[in-house]
């Protein structure tokens, strides 16, 4: 046998719902993995939030930044302000202050039946596509390179 030798633990095998424990140490352990692949970056939160004159939320996005990478989380915007401007203002946000960390490449993802034309009005570039997920229809990929073609403000 040649390469490395694996001894196999005893362990129990649980399926459940959630698990808050499981996921943080998923996390913090993965983050640890991921930092010394990426030569000691480390992951920097970055969110950008937009309310209205009552204080409450019109929307906002969820990143991180590392190693030249921001790729985006979580984006939504209000169904009432929708098709008013706030997705685009708010991915431009994000992409100003991911440059500012000296990124160079943000990506994104979405289902079909969410908003799959939003991103190439933006300068993204479909990467790929998973078919059949979820339920019938599309997780599509999106790419943009960012940098000296940011926008310089938001």
């Amino acid at each position: 046998m040649t390469g490395e030798q694996h001894s196999v633990v005893t362990a129990a095998l649980r399926v459940s719902g959630q698990d808050d424990d499981l996921e943080q140490r998923l996390d913090d352990e993965l983050a640890a993995f991921n930092t010394a692949a990426t030569a000691g970056a480390r992951p920097e939160p970055l969110t950008v939030r937009v309310t209205d004159d009552a204080g409450e939320p019109v929307g906002g996005l969820t990143t991180w930044t590392r190693s030249g990478l921001c790729p985006v989380d979580l984006i939504r915007v209000r169904e009432d302000q929708r098709h008013t401007g706030w997705g685009s203002r708010l991915m431009r946000a994000a992409e100003v202050e991911a440059v500012r960390r000296g990124c160079t490449d943000t990506t994104v993802s979405t289902y079909t039946f969410q908003a799959p034309r939003f991103s190439p009005g933006i300068g993204f570039r479909e990467r790929g596509r998973v078919e059949g997920v979820p339920d019938g229809h599309q997780d599509v990929y999106f790419h943009k390179s960012i940098g000296a073609s940011a926008p310089s403000e938001v």
